[in-house]
């Protein structure tokens, strides 16, 4: 019987060691930069082309290689980083594990030019799947530059399980924007099929997050900066009112290295206990700087999870760092938290003389008096879909009682209740419609009912791809993160047929020329929130595209509780919501009409 145990050859075992470190174009993105950090460079260059698939391409003005060099970086465990065991408790460059190169060599077609700052001439390495197919001189800038093509060419199934083109875009992007974090002195550009996404100039931490992620970042950070002997923080934390729903813009960084940690997300969390609303969560770009000695770093072959020696005490620093620096800057929520109405203490009068009250009453005064005239508008873009749902809602709506009760003497209503009575609809706590039907009172929640509509609204839009909208008198410009502009390209189309009309300016901004008819809100603010809740569905399997976006779409244009109605708004409100195909739930479930019928309200007087 012969031995069965043998050792894998060099070009199976780099595949296999590449299916850990290499998941997708991004992950070639990231390696490569930091492998162009430790050469020591401070410009960096980064070409992709059909989203990484076609071409990865990184060029750095770092130290280069020399001849001998650049063949060894394709071996396995191949590193100038360490040289002991020792040494992995000190490590302070990125890419120390040496299987980057040969993993990216074994999956693609690899071309290094590079050369020594000292040296005339440079060296080129040509490597199909593991296989050398060239290495000779060449001309070349100082420094290296390294060419991916046709990544996962000879592991097809691989290839094939890549997600669409924008989505691998955005991954670039987020690895991108994590070396960029780390080092804001490196000047960086990043390229796709051309065209310039990022430009970014050396400078300090917080120009590199507004270069990043927008102009809006400068009045929404706080600075935050603690030093102990265990372990020095600074960066900045978001501003509480500016929280979103994703954790889209959430870095932490050791030692200048991107990392992983639940445990002090939580810490961070609890830092804002009391500042955000149920699952809100801040912006924070935080930076830790501890001893080398005291943490692990390779645990995972991407190097994003890291183990602390004494995490707990790290825990505590961090929360109280961030906690501190929000109440340093006297920051407190001015987040809407739909305060209870009927709880709100308004205090009391300035003392004055008692006053017996007097009771004033009408014989002929009849509250349940039918109204004869009725409402009968409907808006331009509400639903006309006829449903039997829709029919019965409307009857009910529209039978006041015709029961003129009994002849016993009522109060004679305030001038306030006269105005309510001589309309057939009024407005509670800016909250609710309250009108009168003939079985008792029919209360409507404002904002849901608004939401309901405007969801049907758009979501009959995006079917029949409708684009007419209403158009601006100045065009107005939106500028977005690279993260949510991939987003806003992707879903573009849909965007227009909503009724927005804009067109690309340059990379990330946006020139709109119309919007939905009705629309008055700040066009900046609500486009972010559209992509924000757009994100924050997509894991949502159950929840279609078009749905999605109508959702996100009527959740930040509806009319929000406290918004003051005049009558005839509120009648075209009322009929605009029995137009719906569901008129009695929200599109998230929730109860938009409730019933209070005569029996309930006499047993209140019981």
């Amino acid at each position: 019987m012969s031995d069965i145990i043998q050792l894998l050859p060099d070009s199976v075992a780099n595949q296999i060691a590449a299916g850990e470190v290499i998941q997708r174009p991004a992950s070639v993105v990231k390696e490569l930069l930091e492998n162009a950090i430790d050469a020591g460079a401070d410009t960096i260059k980064v070409i992709v082309k059909d989203s990484g698939r076609t071409l990865i391409q990184v060029i750095d003005n770092g130290s280069g290689m020399s001849d001998t060099d650049v063949r060894l970086s394709i071996e396995r465990h191949a590193t100038s980083k360490i040289k002991t065991a020792n040494d992995l408790f000190s490590i302070k460059s990125m890419g120390f594990r040496g299987e980057a190169l040969p993993s990216i060599a074994a999956i693609s077609h690899l071309e290094i030019k590079t050369r020594r700052h000292e040296d005339e001439l440079g060296t080129l390495l040509q490597v199909e799947g593991s296989d050398v197919k060239a290495q000779k001189p060449t001309q070349t800038s100082k420094g290296s530059s390294i060419s991916i093509k046709n990544l996962f060419f000879n592991v097809p199934a691989r290839r094939n399980f890549l997600k669409s083109n924008q989505v691998e875009m955005r991954h670039i992007v987020e690895e991108f924007n994590r070396v960029a974090l780390a080092n804001p002195g490196i000047t960086m550009e990043l390229f796709d099929d051309k065209q310039p996404k990022f430009q970014l100039p050396a400078s300090k931490l917080k120009q590199r997050i507004i270069n990043l992620f927008g102009r809006m970042q400068e009045e929404r950070l706080v600075p935050v900066e603690v030093e102990t002997g265990l372990v020095n923080i600074y960066g900045y934390t978001g501003k509480p009112e500016f929280a979103k729903k994703t954790r889209g813009e959430q870095y932490l960084f050791v030692n200048n290295r991107f990392f992983k940690n639940f445990y002090f997300d939580h810490a961070i969390a609890n830092a804002y206990e009391h500042l955000l609303p149920e699952k809100a969560h801040a912006s924070y770009f935080l930076f830790l700087e501890t001893d080398p000695a005291k943490i692990d770093i390779n645990i995972h072959p991407t190097k994003t999870e890291v183990n602390f020696e004494d995490g707990q005490s790290i825990y505590a620093i961090l929360r109280s760092g961030v906690k501190k620096a929000l109440g340093k800057h006297n920051l407190t929520p001015s987040l809407d938290f739909e305060t209870e109405q009927s709880m709100q203490y308004t205090g009391t009068a300035k003392a004055g003389p008692v006053k017996q009250p007097e009771i004033k009453v009408s014989p002929g005064y009849n509250p349940f008096e039918s109204n004869k005239g009725g409402p009968s508008f409907s808006p331009q873009g509400s639903s006309q879909r006829e449903s039997s749902n829709h029919k019965n809602w409307q009857e009910l709506y529209k039978q006041q009682s015709d029961d003129t009760g009994d002849s016993e003497q009522r109060i004679i209503p305030s001038e306030e209740e006269e105005q309510r009575t001589n309309s057939d609809v009024f407005q509670l706590h800016g909250e609710y419609i309250v009108t009168s039907i003939k079985s008792g009172l029919l209360l409507i929640h404002l904002q849901r009912a608004h939401e309901r509509i405007l969801y049907e609204h758009f979501i009959s839009r995006l079917q029949t791809t409708d684009s007419s909208s209403q158009k601006l008198m100045f065009p107005e410009t939106v500028k977005l993160n690279p993260s949510d502009a991939e987003l806003f390209d992707e879903i573009s189309r849909d965007i227009k047929a909503l009724g927005f009309d804009f067109k690309k300016q340059e990379n990330c901004l946006w020139e709109f020329s119309g919007t939905p008819a009705g629309f008055h809100q700040d066009l900046q603010s609500v486009i972010e929130a559209v992509l924000e809740d757009y994100k924050s569905q997509m894991m949502n399997p159950s929840v279609d595209r078009n749905s999605n976006l109508a959702m996100a779409m009527a959740k930040r244009t509806s009319i929000k509780v406290g918004k003051k109605l005049e009558t005839e708004e509120m009648k075209t409100m009322i009929n605009s919501l029995f137009a719906c195909s569901i008129p009695e739930y929200s599109f998230d479930g929730r109860p938009v009409i409730k019933i209070i019928n005569k029996d309930e309200l006499k047993q209140r007087f019981n």
